[in-house]
């Protein structure tokens, strides 16, 4: 059986990535509204230029993996790509629907008022859903005479579609296209004819990379669904936001350490505006800017445009850079990314074990009404979790980080900090060094108070006080079993954890000493953390669903969960796995369960009874369940997704859309996908 603990995040950054000097050679004044001052940053100027840096950072850089091939030594070449007023729909408030009113859910996203791409959204009377290769649009409204209005077939396209966007008159998709580009190397393989001295390997050692698409329809007229604009960036899709009708893109185009002695034209990083025309449009070196001491020689794109306004191009900045992790604000977007430092007396960088000094570059752009103007930059200790890692708060931007290992011990093991950053990301305040031996596993910032929950055996929820950036302090903590994976206001003095419970094993040695002890995770664990008192945290309500085994969506995106305070609705998909209770344990570590059961659990949730179980609904068949055996695998009647629309539950699978009352879950209604 399987341990419960890896280092969660820890080799997310196994590139050895050292910081070197950008030395571009020239300053591009700036570029931007009235209302935002672009910061000056020099560019890359040309491809001698370009290759001298990549080479700098190729020497200081040297790392084997995977059998013998050398990430660095990739280099990737691109391939061409392949190639009147609607009629507005009947108003909400004839219709009856939750349009007019506004009572329907939305995205649980991280900031209001900025939206974030899903695979589902409603507009209080369509329900638009990402599947398979097409995006499904049904009439949800009224719930008894649920229907397919319409279906944007993708197939013909060389897209994925992974996420959606949906504003009022208008839809969003968000895809990936993939092309079939060679990866070179020097000296393995066949002599390549594409270019002289570089050879193809005898395989693919790494995925393909394309570009980003995103595509914009007029949805106002359901059977006319019209395609307005098609903008496209080159490289891997890090995220993207929507503040009102602007929609800001970001992509990470690799490089490679080695680029071949004369120039081509690849090298270059492009983007495609249909409302400019249908040709790719080459970033000239004198348009790549450079982040001073950049991370890593990729093409970091960032882009935004309106969805509405077809009259305005889309404004697209590539800067010498990478990004990871995105969080934005209504006024400001940071990108950042996690480096490992070489340390000088081994000249070897590697992310074990405290043998790399972790490291968290910022990059800060201003958003002005689909405009992006870069700020500034800073860097703080250590490796960030994920998008909840970052707030800000006015005028300063709050960073929680884990440096080190918790396999190690001594100096290499891990710890955990939080750090305040002014506007200029210059830090003023920092609280270092807590938890020694453990990780974060989640975090959520509330105000003038940030919480954060690290995990090695038990699970400590740390509540911080942030009111005196200067002087963030630990006002109060709680050790419990199990871990919350993500962490969710309730209101001022409450937050929901949702996690794994935990059971901890005392480890033994040959001789029967104990020499240590182990975590090993359970089923799901919700829990409701009283924080009135800061300096004594409660768990004043848990609620455990299934065995070793269980997970849910919500565990790894915050976007598949369903909350409303008013209505004290609760739910989200989960997979259930038990155990037969007369199965006998026989090594002391917890097994894990069969599959039972997968589908949205519904709760009433408040402050007076906790997590109350109004009902289950899935999808599944009972052939489905016949099927599954021991353990369960992605089927299209898995439920994905929960929303709501007024008084009605819509529960969402690649097959079927099934509508229940909320007060009790009474069947409403079922639309079958073909």
């Amino acid at each position: 059986m399987k341990k419960l603990l890896t280092s969660k995040g820890w080799l997310t950054g196994i590139l050895a990535l050292t910081l070197f000097s950008a030395g571009c050679i020239s300053s591009v004044g700036a570029s931007a509204t009235a209302a935002d001052t672009q910061k000056e940053l020099s560019v890359v100027g040309s491809y001698a230029n370009l290759k001298k840096l990549v080479e700098k950072a190729r020497t200081e850089n040297d790392l084997t993996l995977y059998g013998g091939v050398r990430r660095d030594r990739l280099f990737t070449t691109a391939a061409p790509t392949q190639a009147p007023k609607a009629e507005a729909s009947k108003s909400a408030a004839a219709d009856g629907s939750a349009l007019a009113s506004g009572d329907y859910s939305k995205t649980n996203v991280q900031v209001d008022g900025v939206d974030e791409a899903d695979i589902v959204k409603t507009d209080g009377r369509y329900i638009y859903q990402v599947n398979k290769q097409r995006v499904v649009i049904a009439e949800a409204y009224p719930p008894e005479e649920m229907k397919l209005a319409a279906t944007i077939n993708l197939e013909d396209q060389p897209l994925s579609p992974r996420e959606i966007y949906v504003d009022k008159d208008y839809l969003v998709v968000i895809g990936d296209s993939r092309y079939d580009t060679p990866v070179l190397v020097p000296e393995i393989g066949a002599q390549s004819k594409m270019l002289p001295g570089w050879r193809r390997p005898p395989y693919h050692p790494y995925p393909l990379y394309g570009s980003v698409k995103a595509l914009i329809y007029d949805i106002r007229d359901k059977g006319n669904i019209r395609k307005t604009r098609e903008v496209e960036l080159e490289g891997n899709y890090v995220s993207s936001r929507k503040i009102d009708a602007s929609l800001y893109l970001v992509t990470d185009r690799q490089l490679g350490y080695y680029l071949p002695e004369t120039e081509d034209p690849t090298i270059l990083p492009w983007y495609k505006d249909s409302v400019s025309g249908t040709e790719k449009i080459l970033m000239s070196y004198d348009k790549i800017r450079c982040f001073p001491d950049f991370v890593q020689p990729n093409y970091l794109l960032v882009a935004g445009f309106d969805v509405t306004d077809t009259s305005r191009k889309v404004n697209v900045s590539t800067y010498l850079g990478s990004g990871q992790e995105v969080y934005a604000s209504l006024q400001n977007l940071y990108v950042a990314v996690t480096h490992y430092q070489r340390q000088a007396h081994s000249g070897i960088t590697v992310p074990y074990g405290g043998q790399a000094a972790e490291k968290t570059r910022l990059y800060k752009f201003r958003l002005n009404q689909a405009n992006i103007s870069y700020q500034e930059q800073g860097e703080v200790p250590g490796r960030i979790l994920n998008q909840f890692s970052m707030d800000e708060s006015g005028d300063y931007f709050r960073v929680a980080t884990t440096v080190g290992s918790p396999w190690e011990q001594g100096e290499g093991t891990s710890k955990n900090n939080l750090y305040i950053l002014n506007s200029h990301l210059t830090q003023v305040g920092k609280l270092e060094g807590i938890a020694p031996g453990e990780q974060i596993y989640s975090v959520r910032f509330m105000g003038e108070r940030a919480y954060v929950v690290t995990f090695r055996t038990v699970d400590p929820l740390f509540v911080i006080d942030l009111k005196v950036p200067q002087t963030p302090k630990i006002l109060g903590a709680l050790k419990i079993p199990g871990y919350s994976n993500y962490l969710h206001p309730y209101d001022e003095n409450h937050i929901i954890g949702f996690g794994k419970d935990t059971v901890e094993q005392v480890q033994k040695d040959s001789q029967g000493n104990e020499v240590g002890v182990s975590a090993f995770y359970l089923g799901m664990k919700m829990a409701i953390f009283d924080v009135t008192d800061v300096n004594h945290p409660v768990e004043q309500f848990t609620a455990n669903i299934g065995d070793r085994g269980t997970d849910s969506d919500l565990l790894h995106n915050h976007k598949a969960m369903l909350f409303d305070k008013q209505k004290n609705l609760l739910a989200f998909p989960v997979r259930v796995m038990v155990v037969d209770s007369n199965h006998q344990e026989q090594s002391g570590i917890p097994e894990y369960g069969t599959f039972t059961f997968q589908g949205a659990y519904v709760y009433r949730v408040d402050l007076e009874k906790g997590f109350e179980l109004k009902g289950k609904i899935t999808h599944l068949t009972q052939e489905d369940y016949d099927k599954a055996g021991m353990y369960w695998y992605n089927s299209d009647n898995d439920i994905q997704r929960i929303l709501y629309v007024g008084d009605t539950l819509y529960t969402l699978s690649n097959n079927k859309i099934k509508a229940n009352a909320i007060v009790d879950l009474k069947d409403q209604g079922t639309l079958t996908i073909k």
